[in-house]
């Protein structure tokens, strides 16, 4: 069992215990999650943190990506959700970069899982108000804590998502 592992166990996970894991250990992680008991439960402005990226080439590439991920240099501040009934909502991602944005929107709703196909938290950048590129983004989110959410981002090729890192997102 690694640090990590044996820290997650030992406590209640929080942004920081997820920034300590290695992609193998969130992915277990995330697969292991219920999915949110409902849109409205993201309601609201969370704190993001990028987790772990995946790079089967090279180490020093995800090492080096991790670690401007977790600088206060990383534009990234989080996620706004907005629940719109009980089956969809939709979210902007809020970003610090040449003063406080709020850039690329997305649509949420539950939805089967690209990784595992179980229940999850799907959101959607393929709004036609996005960058091409982020229109390829999709996201989705389990609950690993109370009001703290994981999960995988991934970019579609050919039309099939691919995940490329984890994030997770707080609303504590």
């Amino acid at each position: 069992m690694s640090a990590a592992s044996r820290a997650v166990s030992e406590t209640q996970l929080t942004l920081n215990t997820l920034r300590q894991m290695s992609f193998e250990e969130l992915d277990r992680l995330y697969r292991a999650s219920p999915r949110p008991a409902s849109i409205a439960t993201l309601d609201g402005d969370a704190k993001g943190a990028m987790l772990a990226w995946r790079s089967p080439r090279s180490g020093v590439i995800a090492s080096l990506l991790r670690k401007f991920g977790n600088s206060s240099a990383f534009p990234w501040e989080g996620k706004s959700f907005y629940s719109k009934g009980a089956d969809s909502g939709s979210g902007i991602n809020r970003v610090n970069l040449l003063g406080k944005r709020r850039w690329f929107p997305f649509a949420t709703r539950f939805g089967a899982s690209f990784l595992d196909g179980k229940p999850t938290f799907v959101l959607d950048y393929s709004k036609p108000a996005n960058p091409p590129l982020i229109r390829q983004i999709v996201d989705e989110v389990r609950e690993v804590a109370p009001r703290l959410y994981m999960g995988p981002a991934a970019l579609k090729v050919a039309g099939r998502p691919r995940p490329i890192l984890f994030f997770a997102v707080s609303l504590q």
